[in-house]
């Protein structure tokens, strides 16, 4: 999973890689896997919690797309 970044699956669902940690410690590898419905309303959450701090250098406007180098594409 480290390594793989979001993708989309069969019903438009998205599929999130997560590695989880605890105290530094890997514990686990798993995946969330979100509907468009859902995924909207954790973007929602996220930009509310993140309030109107302006966003760091670097960090892609949202909904564009990231382009890495090597011509991959990920989100």
């Amino acid at each position: 999973m480290p390594g793989r970044g979001l993708r989309r699956e069969r019903e438009g669902h998205l599929v999130l890689p997560l590695q989880i940690v605890r105290s530094g410690q890997h514990i686990a590898l798993a995946s969330l896997v979100l509907t468009t419905v859902e995924a909207e309303q954790l973007h929602a959450a996220l930009c509310y919690a993140l309030g109107n701090q302006p966003a760091p250098a670097g960090v892609p406007e949202c909904r564009e797309s990231v382009h890495y180098p090597g011509g991959r594409l990920r989100y």
